[in-house]
């Protein structure tokens, strides 16, 4: 755990997923959110592919592993993002990334029902701690919202956006570790389940934004270029080379680093104010989730 090879990775890809959620904020300033995930998975796409290639991964899959990597592709690469970049309209972008913390209850839910896994005693208590925390916080963000109501400042919507993202990619979890998805590579898989849902976007953005945008801000485009490869392709390998080093469960403690990140970037550019009531809920969740994945990992 005290390796380079462990301490430089699993602090670059929590400082880096932490900081997207901020970068996303500039993405939906005066251009359409659905444009704007399009660009980041059009420029990623071929950068993932070219991953796979690098890494010697087949990239032929059969019609069933395609028929797995659109599904996959429309939940995560679509449903997912398109819902996260609409919440964080009406929601800080730190209170969207602490929800998604809490991303590891529907796939307990979910791998429940469909792969048939046992949730533990500790997870499901850990996981009801999380998520008092976290509706602490939800509380605080529509007392701080005095628009709360209105439709241009409706704290609820933005909560139910973020609610569906978290859904979808639980599902994309999910539908991605039945037998057939555990045949592909995994990086081989999501190459083609962005391709799948980049196309996706593509289609949603013309029927619901209009033709595309040519947004001429330098800093727009750098945050697309910032999501699409530091965001999205280069962790990646990292994230994985943790996996194969210290396990699944150790890992998944990159969450905590994630969004701690995340809510002190909002302190600092998006103006939050700690409460009594928000640094109980963060502490809540913090130590809820640590509960919960310590119950998984011992599993």
């Amino acid at each position: 755990m005290l390796s380079w090879r462990v301490i430089l990775p699993f602090i670059l890809t929590g400082s880096i997923w932490g900081s997207t959620w901020f970068v996303i904020t500039g993405q939906i300033d005066g251009v359409p959110a659905a444009w704007s995930v399009f660009y980041r998975f059009a420029l990623a796409t071929p950068a993932l592919f070219l991953v796979a290639f690098l890494m010697k991964r087949r990239l032929i899959l059969t019609r069933p592993e395609h028929k797995l990597a659109a599904l996959v592709g429309i939940f995560q690469f679509s449903g997912n993002f398109l819902f996260v970049y609409h919440a964080e309209l009406y929601v800080t972008s730190g209170i969207v990334a602490m929800m998604f913390g809490l991303l590891m209850v529907p796939n307990a839910l979910f791998g429940r029902v469909f792969l048939g896994e046992k949730v533990q005693s500790g997870f499901m208590i850990g996981s009801a701690v999380a998520i008092v925390g976290v509706l602490l916080l939800l509380v605080h963000e529509w007392r701080a919202n005095p628009n709360a109501g209105v439709v241009g400042g409706n704290v609820a919507l933005g909560i139910g956006l973020a609610f569906l993202g978290i859904l979808a990619a639980s599902l994309a979890n999910v539908i991605q570790a039945n037998p057939t998805g555990r045949a592909v590579p995994m990086v081989s898989l999501l190459a083609w389940a962005m391709l799948y849902g980049t196309v996706f976007d593509l289609g949603f953005a013309f029927l619901t934004a209009g033709p595309p945008p040519v947004p001429t801000s330098g800093t727009y485009w750098a945050g697309i270029v910032y999501l699409a490869l530091i965001g999205s392709v280069v962790t990646f390998p990292l994230h994985y080379n943790l996996v194969r080093e210290i396990g699944a469960g150790r890992t998944a403690y990159n969450s905590i680093l994630t969004i701690s990140v995340a809510m002190a970037i909002s302190t600092l550019f998006e103006d939050y104010r700690w409460t009594a009531l928000t640094i109980g809920g963060m502490v809540l969740a913090v130590i809820g989730m640590v509960v919960a994945l310590r119950a998984k990992q011992r599993r």
